[in-house]
């Protein structure tokens, strides 16, 4: 692969990874760590003014959660692309050692695997 598709691809990561990191942090307005699980909703006791209150704040930092662990998982895909990019390894798959066609580096920068070999492997998950 020539230097310049290289180093847009490479400013095309930086720039998810900059995403990622933001979706990470606005994730935060609901801090697992907290000693009082209804503290966002502005009780004064654990018993709710409304049944439900307490329900739907439980659902929304699983939510949250759930989001934030979805946006790690995706820094952490960047960050492995980077490092194919410094190793010199960017754009061929992992299993094979073919080259990854642009048009799924495009579609998918953190690519490891071809379209075959990633279906097998969701396969062999299933």
């Amino acid at each position: 692969m020539d230097k310049n598709k290289l180093e847009n691809y490479r400013e095309q990561l930086l720039t998810m990874k900059e995403e990622a990191e933001g979706q990470i942090e606005g994730n935060d307005s609901y801090n697992s760590a907290k000693e009082f699980p209804d503290d966002s909703i502005g009780e004064m006791s654990t018993v709710a003014n409304h049944p439900g209150d307490l329900g739907t704040e439980l659902h929304d930092r699983e939510t949250a959660q759930t989001l934030k662990e979805s946006a790690r998982e995706r820094l952490r895909d960047i960050e492995d692309a980077l490092d194919r990019i410094e190793e010199g390894t960017y754009g061929v798959s992992e299993k094979s050692g073919k080259p990854i066609p642009e048009e799924r580096l495009q579609a998918e920068p953190t690519a490891r695997l071809l379209v075959e070999e990633q279906a097998e492997e969701e396969a062999r998950r299933a």
